[in-house]
This record gives structure tokens, C-alpha cells and sequence, in this order.
């Protein structure tokens, strides 16, 4: 574990952790508010906690070279994180919106 220092090594776990517990606190506002729409946003956020904990893995391996196929992982789960995540956004927009009503 000579790739990142002690308190890289904090801020990358921490992040972990803080983004496990998002998704956990947004699946809860999801089903106090009865607002169904906010499930896709946590949903969408796992791609991205792939994508760092693909990250954490391999320097804890020491970026060993036999583990490089994690950097693709991370790299294309973070391109879906963003996808997805672009989309449950749009999705909590457009169940936010007030029908117009005619007349």
C-alpha cells in the first residue's frame, strides 16, 4: 500500500463511505417523502461507487500491472455514473413538474 499516502488514503475512504451513506440517506428522503422518482437517483449514484472503489482497489494493490483492467472498469463505470446519473436527475425534474391544466 506504498501507492498513496495515509491521509490520501483517508480522503478515498472517506469518500467511499460518504457516498455509501448518500445513497442510503436519499433512499430514505425517497420513501419518507413517498417520491418514487429519487430511488432512480440512488440507484444511479452505484456506477460511480463501482467506479471508486475500482479506484481504492487497485492502489491498494500497489497499482500492480496484472490489475490494470480496474482502471477500464473505472473508467467506464464513472462514464455511466454520470449517465445515469444525468438521468435520474432529469427523471426527479420531470415528476416535479406541475401539469399545466387547460382552460
Amino acid at each position: 500500500m506504498n501507492a498513496l499516502s495515509i491521509p490520501t488514503w483517508i480522503i478515498h475512504i472517506s469518500s467511499v463511505l460518504e457516498w455509501v451513506a448518500a445513497i442510503w440517506f436519499i433512499w430514505q428522503f425517497a420513501v419518507a417523502k413517498n417520491q418514487p422518482a429519487w430511488r432512480w437517483l440512488s440507484a444511479g449514484m452505484l456506477p460511480a461507487l463501482i467506479s471508486a472503489m475500482s479506484a481504492c482497489t487497485w492502489h491498494f494493490f500497489d497499482n500492480a500491472e496484472s490489475l490494470s483492467w480496474l482502471v477500464t472498469l473505472q473508467a467506464a463505470t464513472t462514464v455511466i455514473g454520470n449517465c445515469t446519473l444525468c438521468l435520474a436527475a432529469w427523471w426527479i425534474w420531470r415528476t416535479a413538474q406541475v401539469p399545466k391544466s387547460d382552460g
